[in-house]
């Protein structure tokens, strides 16, 4: 069996059978990524106990595999300048024929794309102690088809999370537990279409597969202007056919903005007087750096808010696990749109997420989290107050990326520039709704500083340092 690892910019497939062989698999990885070029001479390898704990392997192994290759010429190793590749005079071997070409896609070096966290920090062990003691504890019932709603300990245990780390009013008969954010919005698209609502509005910058799914709803997404404060709330009045309105008023997506307060009362109004429906995307709102995360805009007013959270950053989007948590009148008509059966949720996952919440190791690794993503936070401000001192970094008060605005004119040739040193970048112009004015002054790139893995981010960081202008 060979395991795929992606680490310090390089796929390196290791065969990890017995501790002989994986010090053998590693070496062997290695040497094929510097044969192929993929690890070019004078690249800088993390350290063994970094590179260990990315492949969960142990740091002596590593070690081991290191002083191996630095012995047969493979690698270097001097005092203060760390573990790094060789330089080689063997050229690459030249094909005597000439196939019929194809276009071969590379997977980039490093990556900055947002949407993920830093998968090699999940709480494996901490993870496995909770899943054997919730399969302990599981009633016989739980290995049945599952309650559409989600299991009864998982509802009851995140109403008293919720109210208490993020504002939310959760009684367990409200919530409903479903695969991820995007599955509880399609829930939410066939209901609404259901209530003969014909519009939700979003937010001008966003994700175009949410204003998708709502369209294959039947929905149509009108836009809602945003600036510096957040979304321009006060513009639902004049919009006359929107029943419903997206919105992430925590750590707005992908500008960073906090929905400002006099802007939360606005949206809150408009729900009332109009018997309208805000559904809250809180998808990073745990993760707060300068002081207390701002509350949940759900609080205000519980009948006219559906409020959707997520493992996927806090945790892993691997888990599948996500709730949303319903006006009195929609639970129901929400777990009738999932299906008779929870088919999609794992009861088991279910289960040993309430025992890793109830246990506090949630909490412990929420605020873990929380310091390492500052940290990177830090850096990366750091990194381009040196480098680039003339662009400015927005939107890092929270989550997981920030914003970096550019000269005008410069966002694709940036990217491409990037895409020629084997760094996936994504900017702004990605996100903006096809119905959003382009402004000018707004290109800029959307920096995700969670994702690369320990070993990864020096040499990330200095791969977007060089192609910034």
């Amino acid at each position: 069996m060979t395991d795929s690892w992606a680490t310090f910019g390089a796929d390196l497939h290791i065969d990890p059978t017995g501790a002989a062989g994986l010090r053998a698999g590693l070496m062997d990885a290695l040497r094929e990524a510097v044969r192929t070029g993929r690890l070019a001479p004078g690249t800088r390898l993390p350290s063994s106990r970094t590179l260990a704990a990315d492949l969960g392997m142990a740091r002596n192994t590593v070690a081991d595999a290191y002083a191996e290759l630095v012995a047969e010429g493979w690698l270097t190793a001097r005092q203060g300048s760390g573990t790094r590749v060789a330089p080689r005079a063997e050229p690459r071997p030249v094909a005597t024929t000439t196939p019929r070409s194809r276009t071969v896609r590379r997977r980039p070096a490093y990556s900055l794309m947002p949407g993920s966290p830093d998968l090699s920090t999940f709480p494996r062990s901490d993870w496995l102690k909770a899943a054997r003691r919730a399969l302990t504890a599981a009633p016989n019932d739980a290995f049945g088809y599952g309650d559409p709603h989600g299991r009864i300990e998982l509802r009851t245990v995140l109403a008293g999370y919720l109210a208490r780390a993020r504002g939310v009013y959760a009684d367990p008969e409200r919530i409903v537990i479903c695969s991820g954010f995007v599955h509880g919005l399609m829930l939410m698209g066939k209901v609404l279409r259901q209530r003969r609502v014909r519009e939700v509005a979003v937010e001008s910058y966003g994700l175009d597969m949410h204003w998708e799914l709502l369209a294959d709803a039947g929905l149509r997404t009108p836009c809602l202007p945003l600036d510096g404060l957040g979304s321009r709330t006060g513009e639902l009045a004049g919009m006359r056919g929107v029943g419903a309105v997206l919105l992430t008023p925590a750590h707005q997506f992908p500008t960073g903005v906090p929905l400002h307060p006099d802007r939360r009362a606005a949206a809150v109004d408009w729900a009332r007087g109009t018997g309208g429906l805000i559904l809250e995307d809180d998808y990073d709102g745990e993760f707060r750096y300068d002081r207390q995360p701002v509350g949940a805009l759900q609080g205000l007013d519980p009948e006219r808010v559906v409020y959707l959270g997520t493992s996927s950053k806090s945790l892993a989007p691997g888990l599948r696990l996500a709730w949303m948590v319903l006006p009195r009148g929609l639970a129901g008509a929400v777990a009738e749109a999932k299906g008779q059966v929870d088919w999609v949720s794992s009861t088991l996952d279910q289960l040993t997420l309430a025992e890793f919440i109830e246990s506090g190791a949630y909490d412990r690794h929420v605020r873990s989290m929380r310091l390492r993503y500052r940290r990177r936070r830090d850096q990366l401000v750091a990194a381009l107050a040196e480098r680039a001192p003339a662009l400015r970094v927005s939107g890092i008060a929270a989550g997981l990326h920030a914003v970096v605005e550019l000269p005008e004119g410069t966002e694709r040739a940036v990217i491409q520039a990037a895409a020629w040193q084997g760094l996936a970048l994504e900017g702004l112009a990605r996100f903006r709704h096809k119905d959003a004015a382009a402004e000018a002054g707004s290109d800029a790139l959307v920096i995700s500083y969670g994702a690369p893995t320990d070993s990864a981010w020096a040499g990330t960081l200095e791969a977007l340092c060089r192609v910034l202008p």
